[in-house]
């Protein structure tokens, strides 16, 4: 049913936690699953994401889609991470089942959540950008 890296994000997933004084937070959640994402950004003043935590409450899948987003956006550009789409977390980590593909559509949400908080602190705008949504329940489906 589950990838090898599925099963290996979510038995060892990576940078999980928080950051004390993050660039930028997000969180966005799934109200028909309940599943809940926060993502914490710490970009350094070159506009690159240096550190990034999350913390989730969810099913594996959702566990597993977390830390392969925090992978995937790690060392990037604010502009990069941007680019950091549902589909390329889910072919990062070989596949999701298809009842599981909106938690890859949580974390590419929350990376935008965070974003957009980040670009409010700074007072930037990061084109391409929109405010991001809390429940995805409520967004459009998934674009794989």
């Amino acid at each position: 049913m589950y990838s090898e890296k599925v099963m290996d994000h979510f038995s060892n997933p990576r940078n999980m936690g928080e950051i004390e004084n993050p660039s930028g937070v997000g969180t966005v959640g799934n109200a028909k699953c309940g599943d809940i994402m926060r993502m914490y950004l710490d970009v350094d003043e070159a506009g690159v994401i240096r550190d990034v935590k999350f913390k989730t409450f969810g099913c594996g899948a959702a566990v597993a889609t977390s830390s392969m987003a925090t992978e995937l956006v790690k060392g990037r550009t604010v502009e990069e991470a941007l680019q950091v789409t549902n589909k390329a977390v889910m072919e990062a980590l070989d596949g999701l089942p298809p009842v599981k593909v909106h938690c890859s559509l949580l974390a590419e949400e929350a990376i935008h959540a965070a974003l957009w908080d980040y670009a409010k602190r700074q007072g930037i705008v990061i084109e391409g950008l929109k405010e991001p949504v809390a429940d995805i329940s409520e967004s459009p489906p998934a674009r794989l």
